[in-house]
């Protein structure tokens, strides 16, 4: 009797440690992951890192793996770093080549002839004027081109900055307060956008520089600069503020927002803590957007005659010289153009990176 007892115990015995096993087996198998990395293998987020390498790597470090190796976005970035550093450096070049941009050396040297066209071919190409001289005036067009770099890209960057800085705090208060304050503030900015750009910069401008120099006084350069900042900045801040504002829209109802919230914390802490980290990505990547779009938009009012005025040096003021000589001097309008297709070109290829490396779920 005591046999057979001893022989049902241990089968039972048998069965709870097989079942034990088993149970064991499946919770591993559940918790071990179904396609697991290879040794060095991605993580599958586009950075080139293991699983093991992103724990404790910040969203910008991520997006700068991300973004470093992705070949076009680091040549534009070179590209664009390139012109940044021309504009800061135009004096010192300028001084290194010898040239002014403001001398004229055409009627001097016998550059010009009697109907004011280049005497040398190319636009007066040669070792001492690189890239021709400008005709009629006889300016030295190298000179030119990277003094107007620097008006242009200052100009631009001034109306990116303002514009980005309006559009985000307008967008926040919409979407984070809601009710009557985004109600107004969208019928204004609907107001905004329903004037035609274009017609807006040209018939603006002049009334602005108006309301600071008189008709009959000379006109300083940096009225006309301020003028142009601010007729692009009046309707410049909308793209930005309606993106801000349809983010903290679907960020509001969030759950830790609603836990910031409950625990008592002001409006202003919410914003700045939890809101803005969460849409800076969407900001920069419209920002390098908006940049080269400015830089567009101010030469085209330079080259209409309500932007820059002679003999400031600026992109816009090259197109219109070089359109009134294009068929006697083609070369002119030749390196201003390849110069500002190369900037905005890059810029824009710039931003594209930079978004995907912020959103690798993103497919160019």
């Amino acid at each position: 009797m005591f046999r057979s007892i001893n022989d049902a115990f241990g089968r039972r015995s048998t069965l709870s440690v097989r079942g034990l096993c088993a149970m064991t087996s499946s919770t591993q198998a559940a918790t071990e992951p179904t396609d697991p990395l290879p040794p060095g293998g991605d993580s599958g987020t586009g950075t080139g890192l293991t699983a093991t390498e992103l724990i404790g790597r910040s969203p910008g470090s991520l997006a700068w793996a991300r973004f470093k190796r992705d070949r076009v976005g680091i040549a534009c970035a070179v590209t664009v770093l390139a012109f940044i550093l021309i504009a800061f450096a135009a004096p010192l070049i300028a001084k290194l080549y010898g040239k002014d941009p403001y001398q004229l050396y055409g009627q001097d040297r016998g550059l010009l002839n009697s109907y004011g066209i280049p005497l040398k071919p190319n636009g007066g190409v040669d070792a001492d004027f690189w890239f021709g001289v400008e005709p009629n005036l006889g300016r030295d067009v190298f000179t030119l081109l990277i003094y107007g770099i620097r008006t242009s890209l200052f100009i631009s960057l001034a109306v990116t900055v303002v514009s980005v800085v309006t559009g985000v705090l307008i967008g926040l208060v919409q979407g984070y307060m809601h009710g009557k304050v985004d109600y107004f503030l969208g019928r204004f900015s609907d107001l905004m956008l329903s004037f035609p750009q274009q017609l807006f910069f040209i018939a603006f401008t002049p009334v602005i520089v108006a309301l600071f120099v008189s008709p009959r006084d000379e006109e300083p350069t940096y009225v006309r600069i301020v003028a142009l900042i601010l007729v692009q900045f009046l309707l410049g801040w909308m793209v930005v503020g309606r993106l801000v504002r349809a983010q903290v829209l679907s960020l509001r109802e969030r759950e830790f927002i609603e836990a910031a919230r409950l625990s008592g914390a002001s409006n202003w802490r919410i914003i700045r803590k939890e809101v803005l980290p969460n849409i800076w990505s969407t900001v920069l990547v419209q920002a390098t957007l908006l940049l080269p779009a400015n830089v567009t938009a101010e030469a085209g009012l330079s080259f209409l005659g309500v932007g820059i005025q002679p003999p400031t040096p600026d992109w816009g003021l090259l197109f219109q010289s070089g359109a009134s000589y294009f068929e006697s001097d083609v070369t002119f309008m030749f390196f201003p153009g390849i110069a500002m297709l190369i900037f905005v070109v890059a810029f824009n290829l710039l931003g594209d990176s930079v978004r995907d490396a912020l959103d690798p779920k993103t497919v160019r």
